[in-house]
């Protein structure tokens, strides 16, 4: 399988990236996309990921890191033609924060929709990652009224409601899961995680962040432990674990464009 989203260019993995898909790839992960927060980092991330062939990666600019600019959009779309980059991302809102503030995150979204929108018409199709917290009402307008197709968004890190799940999945797009929905406080993460359709469904580990029970007191969160949350995950849909990894491995497949 592959953890379709963590964060390799960031301090706790540097000098042992190799290591960390060596031990990743022991437990069944057999791949990642390391995904940026920035244009700067997405050219760290692209470097990793043509160094290795188990990593792919992004071009995005997360909501949280939106007053960081400027912001290189060219750049971002030179890197999202790189067949090793998989997917625009992570982009979206966060109102967990004060900061940066909400105009401010509005703002470099729409650049970024715009940028998007702008490859998409010279042939570039690549899939979205959503960064999305406390924010589902203002932001799935938002993009729906983008004009991207809504099968091309995944919500990742899904730590919302049932009823925002439902909200997304009517919308059309897709959901992953992290190391959260095996938290025993989690109960709406993992009835959210159950009603989600087969083939509208991801499991990633955020790592550095999120380890999974029963490993939730390791630093940081690795690779290796997307398969345990995807057996988490298979359990609480009830399903057999050969089951919900086949069609977790088809749908990252197909949405990413990527081997598993």
């Amino acid at each position: 399988m592959i953890d379709t989203h963590c964060h390799l260019t960031f301090p706790e993995f540097e000098g042992r990236e190799s290591a960390v898909l060596d031990d990743a790839e022991a437990s069944g992960v057999t791949g990642v996309i390391t995904v940026s927060t920035t244009a700067p980092d997405a050219e760290r991330c692209l470097a990793l990921a043509r160094r290795d062939p188990r990593i792919w990666c992004s071009a995005g600019v997360h909501p949280l890191y939106s007053d960081k600019g400027p912001h290189d959009w060219a750049l971002l779309r030179s890197i999202i033609r790189d067949p090793r980059c998989a997917a625009w991302g992570e982009l979206g809102l966060d109102n967990h924060y004060p900061d940066p503030p909400a105009p401010l995150q509005r703002a470099v979204l729409d650049e970024h929709l715009a940028a998007i929108a702008a490859s998409r018409a010279e042939g570039v199709d690549k899939p979205v990652i959503i960064h999305c917290r406390e924010a589902y009402a203002d932001l799935i307008p938002i993009l729906r009224a983008s004009g991207i197709p809504a099968e091309r968004f995944v919500f990742h890190c899904f730590t919302g409601t049932a009823s925002e799940a439902r909200a997304v999945l009517d919308f059309g797009a897709l959901l992953s899961f992290t190391g959260v929905v095996t938290y025993r406080n989690a109960r709406e993460v993992q009835a959210a995680a159950a009603l989600v359709p087969a083939g509208r469904i991801m499991v990633e580990t955020d790592a550095p962040f999120l380890s999974p029970e029963p490993h939730r007191s390791v630093r940081p969160n690795e690779p290796r432990f997307a398969r345990v949350t995807a057996e988490a995950v298979a359990a609480l849909r009830g399903e057999s674990f050969d089951a919900f990894h086949a069609h977790i491995n088809a749908t990252t497949t197909r949405f990413f464009g990527i081997p598993t």
